[in-house]
């Protein structure tokens, strides 16, 4: 394939909410969870699109304007900016979300000279994908500065992408998808809000003991922001059928003589130890595979699955590298299964607890260290149920954000069933060796849309 000609910006405006919302007027208040996210970079996901015919490029940008404005009556808190208050006497820092001074989401409509084909058919992720996808290395503490929400609609010669960045201090990829699937309803529906099948519910949730305003221990941003640049990566998409997950999962309870191991963390075993085996990491070598993990259900009682915000940790299983690969693959499996098991109500609030009495903020190269690989997204996310009236979408790919050596997206298989997607990020000396080691590639399952992945 020809190198590509840039994305061109046709045009760029705001997007406020088609009406002030109930609650938008008052200080929004974030909770550990999301303030936690302050040095975290944007989620930035979307979806490519057969171009409709006969439908012209205006009518869909003033189609999905319109429904965007609709969906932000919802989800207001993406409309606003972050404010921060400092105090010297008595010393004091929080940050909190105003939805009242604001020009509202940002809204892009780009162009480029490429085809689907261009975008899917290589066995590497295109660089130019990451141009589909706006505020490109921004960390979630920019919010002050820039919008929460960008949108940009980028024009291929036969499709269309709609690429969402998404502020990760106002909510996880459970809030994300949510937000996604409600645009697509409203813009599916003409633009009409008036009922939507899932009213976010906006209100934080905090700990009884705390009270919403928390004070952070720093007197600068600059004393917790650290913006990562990783080095140069290869990324690409690896297929793994309904039938794949299925002998995973048997194999790995047969081998721990058990049913209780979920088809997930079987997958997620078999990645570690790919790419450690890919590694060549000394027998000795501490490694980790982290989970990201939802906490709404296993809190008592539950949040709903409609809180709209942060409520993620990460959970692992920790061995060394000889330890891993010297058992098989449900030993692996079982690691993460208990970590899993383990992450329960009391310890959520315990981790809360802590985090209050010595708050502190995710920083990548501190919690990712090289040695470990991050399971992120979840195949569980209603991804491909996002139609805005032109059909399913054809693929679903992301941005520059939240990515270094070992992490690993994780997306439902197009045509569901329960196939899964992994979106694998290695230094490519370590991405040859993975696509050469033999229990991975095993595993892996053709694509059913006939391109490589």
């Amino acid at each position: 394939m020809a190198t590509p000609a840039a994305v061109r910006y046709m045009s760029r405006c705001y997007v406020k909410p088609q009406s002030v919302p109930q609650g938008s007027q008052e200080p929004f208040y974030l909770t550990p969870w999301d303030l936690a996210m302050l040095s975290a970079q944007y989620i930035q996901k979307g979806l490519l699109f057969t171009k409709p015919p006969d439908t012209p490029t205006i009518a869909i940008l003033d189609l999905l304007k319109d429904s965007l404005s609709s969906a932000l009556v919802h989800f207001f808190p993406l409309a606003g900016r972050l404010v921060t208050q400092k105090e010297d006497d008595p010393p004091s820092y929080s940050v909190h979300l105003d939805c009242t001074n604001s020009p509202g989401a940002e809204f892009i409509h780009a162009v480029a000279d490429v085809t689907i084909a261009d975008i899917l058919t290589p066995i590497d992720v295109p660089a130019i994908v990451t141009s589909f996808l706006s505020l490109d290395r921004a960390v979630n503490h920019d919010g002050h500065t820039i919008p929460l929400l960008s949108i940009q609609v980028t024009e291929l010669v036969d499709g269309i992408f709609i690429g969402c960045s998404f502020n990760h201090s106002i909510g996880d990829g459970t809030s994300f998808w949510h937000f996604f699937n409600v645009w697509s309803e409203i813009t599916r529906a003409q633009g009409k809000c008036d009922c939507i099948s899932r009213p976010p519910i906006n209100k934080r949730w905090f700990l009884d003991a705390h009270g919403p305003i928390i004070n952070l221990p720093f007197s600068h941003h600059h004393d917790f922001i650290d913006r990562l640049s990783p080095p140069p990566l290869r990324e690409r998409f690896f297929h793994f059928s309904p039938q794949s997950i299925a002998r995973l999962k048997a194999k790995a309870n047969e081998e721990c003589g058990t049913s209780n191991i979920s088809s997930f963390q079987a997958l997620s075993a078999l990645v570690w130890r790919s790419v450690i085996r890919a590694r060549r990491f000394p027998s000795d070598q501490k490694t980790s595979c982290k989970l990201a993990i939802n906490n709404r259900p296993r809190l008592n009682p539950p949040l709903s699955p409609d809180y709209f915000g942060n409520s993620i940790q990460t959970v692992d299983g920790t061995t060394t590298a000889g330890e891993l690969l010297d058992h098989g693959l449900g030993w692996a499996a079982w690691l993460l299964h208990q970590a899993v098991a383990n992450h329960t109500d009391s310890n959520i609030r315990g981790w809360l607890e802590k985090w209050v009495t010595n708050p502190f903020v995710y920083q990548l190269r501190r919690f990712f260290e090289p040695s470990n690989i991050m399971m992120g997204s979840s195949p569980r996310f209603a991804m491909y149920e996002n139609e805005f009236g032109w059909g399913k979408a054809v693929a679903l790919r992301s941005g520059f954000a939240n990515k270094f050596d070992g992490k690993v997206s994780s997306y439902p298989g197009r045509e569901g069933g329960g196939s899964v997607d992994l979106e694998v990020c290695l230094p490519p000396e370590t991405m040859s060796a993975l696509e050469s080691d033999a229990e991975f590639i095993d595993a892996v399952s053709p694509s059913p849309n006939h391109y490589s992945l």
